[in-house]
């Protein structure tokens, strides 16, 4: 009985505490470094655009919650940046029910 606990508590502690992004673009001098999860096309293009014009350094992440997604920005990279990066975002690129049609 003990051992179903334990499982349980590590299975919730996991689910909790690790970071799952949806995307995690990383950043250094204006130019994409790694890039991990689904980035779309039109989406790179215009943040590479953005690269170029104003160098930045920093880590952008994309959650996907119940009310859409969420764009998290590290503290490296600035504020008119962030706004830039928002302006493109496409929110219907990051779709959760992909393929499936609404009742």
């Amino acid at each position: 009985m003990l051992y179903v606990i334990l499982i349980a508590a590590i299975v919730i502690f996991w689910l909790v505490a690790v970071d799952r992004p949806v995307l995690k673009v990383k950043f250094q001098g204006g130019c994409i470094v790694e890039v991990k999860g689904h980035f779309p096309p039109k989406f790179k293009h215009n943040v590479t655009e953005i690269g170029e014009v104003t160098p930045f350094d920093g880590v952008i992440k994309v959650y996907q919650q119940r009310q859409g997604t969420k764009l998290v920005f590290s503290k490296q990279v600035p504020k008119k940046v962030r706004q830039r990066i928002r302006n493109v975002f496409p929110h219907q690129g990051f779709r959760k029910t992909k393929g499936q049609k609404k009742a």
